[in-house]
Parts: C-alpha cells; structure tokens; sequence
C-alpha cells in the first residue's frame, strides 16, 4: 500500500515548520493542508501529533561498494541503512571495481541498484586520465553527474593530466563532482611521516599528511579552472577554513560554483583523533575547531550548499591495521540526518536549516526530478523524526555490512520513525521492510 493520510504532522519545508495533514496516493503526494483533510477513502492513517515530517533526505555522496568490494558494504545493506536514517536517495560514487569509466558499466551499475536498493539511486559516471570521450556521452538527465578525483585516489581515477583537466573543465555538460587534495603536498608529507614514524603514524598525524595546504592547492585550482571555462563544479567534502573563501554566500540559485560539507566534518575535530584514532580517518582529514566552526558557519550562510554523508565504509580487519596500510572513509548513512538533528538540538542549525541543506539543495542543486519536497505533485519520499525521543548507538542496532560505526556510544535525541520511499512504507518502529525498491532519480535538465 503507498495511500497514506499523515495527520496532525509539524511539516518541516521550504523555510517554515507548519501543523498539516498530509494525503499521499499511488506514491505521490496529492494535498498538504493545514486545515486538514477529512476522510480519505483507502488511505492509511498515520497520526503524527508531536512529530516532524521531513522531505527524504538526498545524500549526494555515497561509495556502497559495490560491485567488487561487497565484504565492506553493498547496495542493499547500504539503501537500507540510509532509508533507517531518513535518507531516501543516494548518489553513488565511481571508484568501484572495475571502476565506473565506461558507459557500459555504469548502466550496469543501475541494474544492481534496480535490483537491490531499498532507496533510490543515482550513479556517478568516473573521469581518469583517458576516458574523456566516454565521460562526454554521459545523459544529463538520468545520471547525478561526473565524478574527478583531484587527488589521491585508487587504480587509474586519479586525474592530473593538464590536458584531460582542460577538455574535462571546457567539455563538462553536467555537474562536475570533484575530490580536492594535491597529490605532490600528501606525497611529500606522508615521506616524512614515514621517514619520522615507519608504519606506525600516529593517526593525530592525519590532518598534517592531508594538510590543510593540500586542500586549499587542489580546491582553488579548480575554481580557477571552472571560472576560466563556466563550467558547472562541485567541490565535495569542503574540511577547512580557508577553503571557504572560494565560494559565494548566499541563495544556491544562479550559482555556477558550489560546495558540500560532510556530516563528519561538522561533527568531529582533530581532538577527538586520541579516542576514535583510526575510526575517523577520513580523506580529505577531519581538521581543527576552527575549521569545523568555520564550515558549520558556512552551511548556514550559504558558502557551502549542500550537507552530505562520504559514507565510505571499510571493515574492522581493515581499520585495525598501521597507519599507512588503514583505509580511510567510514559509515555514516544512518546516523547523518540524527547527527545533524544533534546539532539542531546544540543550536548550531534550526530543523528548517537542516530540512534545507539536506533535502531541498540537493534537489536544486542536481535538479533531481519531483523529489526533494513536501509538495503536491512531488514523490511522497518522506521522513517522520521525533525530535524528543533518545536512544543510544550501539552495535545491535546498526545495519552497516561493516558492522560499526564512530557514532557508537553516541546518544542522539532524535529518532527516525518512518521513512516513505515513493508512498511505500519502507523503514517503521527500528525494522527495514526490504522487499520495497526504489527508483532510478531522474533529473530536470
């Protein structure tokens, strides 16, 4: 059944937080009402008296593993970890195996996503070095967008060709997506780290290896580049102060040059390395206080636009390993909109500004197609929270495939009720109904 009557819910959209009822038939959203909707023949009722109702969250960056790396994560426990968490589309990223270069495997990439998401999906098509022509027949509208790994990353995805960066920036038809970090600076600082340390780095070393200096070489060449030729960048995972002076504050609306910041970033700071160590390596590096103070003031003047999840999970085998051989990245899908809610609570952000950062920008932002909102005609993707009902992290009740997560221990007092992915009830009271499958994000371009 999607036909749903959600009454009495504090509609959290567009700015304002308002007491309306909400109908939903054969998946989409047919009435918001403020006045209330009366009976509703064939509708299941909800009563939401007390509880906010959020549009699904769209998490513009994602890496699910899958395919070839499946002992980490995979599409099915990701979708279901990210619908637990409020996040009802995802945007996948490309550095698989095999990597996602050819147009070939990225479709195949949307028939495992038909097959196994609960959520639904988008995929990044990958640029390296020699597959510019590929990347160029890319459909801008049923594909996120192209994904340039700037700095260091596996197999052949680096892209530090002069001449593949022009054709890239000056031939770009869609949303660039791009890592920033300079390959030479990490190169030359992890050296002598090594040269100091061995493998045994102290991980409080992570933030100088990917050094501040490293994100802003990276990040400012790249605005460089897209200001000399118009294109359309998106610089992922902003994790400095500095780098914030290349973006423009204000409205998301004529912006040709945009940002995200990921939920760790706002979170975490280079002081909490001593306890968590190697569970929040991430790249590019969770840095200092006054970066994450920085970035959260960025969010909410509109320097950064959107707010993501660089859920990147690796298993424990892996992160227990020295410094130089421990990946970074971990999982984040779950707990993201819970987190950003935590902040909410600090008064860091309002609950509109939260709704904003994570469900409306990402919409404008890609131009995904009726999703996004609370609004009649829209996809009902759509998530039920209760802003006063703690409870606490713990390893019962993750559904990451790699099985921990650095919120563990964490109490939040938020908490995800519901989520609707297009009217089908997928996530209710702690349980993943894993039979529903989402849809391929279609784009307005």
């Amino acid at each position: 059944m999607n036909n749903w009557l959600i009454r009495n819910a504090r509609v959290v959209n567009e700015g304002s937080t308002v007491q309306a009822d909400v109908l939903v038939r054969n998946g989409f959203i047919e009435h918001v009402a403020v006045e209330g909707i009366g009976q509703a023949r064939g509708a299941q009722e909800v009563d939401a008296k007390g509880r906010h109702l959020l549009p699904g969250a769209i998490d513009d960056q994602v890496h699910f593993r899958e395919p070839g790396l499946t002992h980490k994560e995979d599409i099915a426990h990701g979708s279901a970890a990210a619908v637990a968490g409020g996040i009802t589309t995802f945007m996948e990223m490309p550095n698989t195996v095999p990597q996602t270069l050819t147009q070939e495997l990225l479709e195949q990439k949307y028939a495992m996503g038909a097959a196994s998401s609960v959520a639904n999906y988008s995929f990044y098509m990958g640029a390296s070095n020699t597959n510019v022509d590929e990347v160029l027949r890319t459909d801008p509208r049923n594909v996120c967008g192209l994904k340039a790994f700037l700095g260091s990353s596996t197999g052949n995805m680096l892209v530090d060709n002069p001449e593949t960066l022009e054709r890239l920036f000056s031939e770009a038809h869609l949303i660039l997506a791009i890592h920033a970090e300079d390959e030479p600076i990490i190169r030359r600082n992890m050296a002598e780290a090594v040269a100091k340390y061995g493998d045994n780095i102290p991980m409080e070393q992570h933030p100088l290896i990917r050094s501040a200096e490293a994100c802003w070489r990276s990040s400012s060449n790249a605005v460089a580049l897209a200001k000399q030729h118009g294109t359309r960048l998106h610089v992922l995972h902003i994790s400095t102060a500095k780098e914030l002076e290349l973006f423009t504050p204000g409205p998301l609306e004529g912006k040709r040059i945009t940002a995200e910041a990921c939920v760790h970033h706002l979170w975490f700071s280079d002081a909490d390395y001593a306890a968590m160590g190697a569970f929040i390596k991430w790249n590019p590096a969770v840095k200092s206080a006054t970066d994450r103070a920085a970035i959260r003031q960025a969010v909410k003047d509109g320097r950064i636009d959107v707010v993501a999840t660089d859920h990147a999970p690796h298993t424990l085998e892996e992160k227990a390993q020295p410094y130089t051989q421990c990946p970074s990245g971990g999982p984040l899908v779950q707990h993201a909109l819970p987190a950003m809610l935590e902040l909410m609570h600090q008064g860091v952000f309002t609950v509109e500004e939260v709704a904003e950062k994570m469900c409306h920008a990402p919409a404008r932002l890609f131009q995904v197609k009726d999703r996004g909102f609370i609004r009649e005609g829209q996809y009902a993707d759509m998530v039920l929270v209760d802003l006063d009902a703690p409870w606490t992290v713990d390893k019962k009740n993750l559904l990451y495939k790699c099985g921990w997560s650095p919120f563990e221990g964490q109490t939040f007092r938020s908490r995800v009720l519901r989520t609707w992915v297009n009217g089908n009830l997928a996530y209710a009271d702690g349980q993943v109904d894993r039979s529903i499958r989402g849809m391929r994000a279609l784009f307005d371009r």
